[in-house]
């Protein structure tokens, strides 16, 4: 039976609620960071408009001086998004009926919380173009609303650990992994990614870990796969 699209664009904003909502305290904070350092609401919200990364923008706005260090910038938000790359290839299957405009337009707001909630559709065979759309241009759009406001209002917002908001995207991703828990497959893949990640941002610090837990846990994933997945 054929599916209704304000269904499939129903479904996909009601799965990405949750995580949009864990998102409001982080985008608040973004835009007040970026505030302190002389962005003006209008020019945080083209940041995270045509940025939308928020590891890659707390990074860039941590690291923001002048003259500004664009080697440095360029490098650091590289490496914070090259998780990106594993996730588009990761989709690439499961977007194979979609048009070219469908994909890029949907790859051009995934994030790590879309990516997720697109994969688990998926495994159940009903994600649709309008449902991938509908899910990531309505995340995108709180980020943009929610990094504009912080920026806006600064200051006011304070620290948000002083309430504990700042752990609700760490408990958003437990609970994201959670799902993803099949088999000793999976347990080594995320073990490994934990395990390496926690070292290189122990001994060298941040971004270098992203890259290096993506690695270890793709090599866990190559040695623990089973012959015929290996040579497919």
């Amino acid at each position: 039976m054929t599916r209704s699209p304000w269904r499939d664009a129903a479904d996909g904003i009601r799965d990405i609620l949750p995580p949009a909502i864990a998102a409001i305290p982080i985008g608040l904070l973004c835009g007040a960071l970026g505030a302190a350092k002389g962005l003006s609401p209008a020019e945080m919200a083209l940041m995270c408009a045509l940025v939308f990364a928020g590891g890659a923008q707390f990074a860039a706005i941590d690291l923001w001086s002048w003259p500004v260090p664009v080697a440095t910038l360029v490098v650091s938000t590289l490496l914070v998004n090259s998780r990106h790359i594993l996730m588009s290839l990761s989709l690439a299957r499961r977007t194979g009926g979609f048009t070219w405009a469908q994909r890029l337009l949907g790859y051009a707001v995934l994030a790590d919380e879309n990516w997720a909630m697109a994969e688990r559709r998926a495994a159940s065979g009903a994600m649709t173009p309008v449902y991938f759309l509908a899910m990531g241009g309505f995340f995108w759009l709180n980020w943009v609303v929610w990094g504009t406001l912080g920026a806006a209002v600064g200051a006011i917002i304070g620290d948000p650990s002083r309430i504990g908001a700042d752990f609700a995207f760490t408990a958003l991703f437990i609970g994201l992994v959670a799902g993803f828990w099949r088999s000793h497959r999976s347990t080594a893949t995320i073990g490994a990614s934990l395990v390496v990640a926690a070292l290189v941002y122990r001994f060298a610090g941040p971004p270098w870990h992203v890259a290096a837990g993506a690695l270890a846990g793709i090599g866990a994933a190559w040695l623990t796969a089973a012959p015929e997945e290996v040579t497919a």
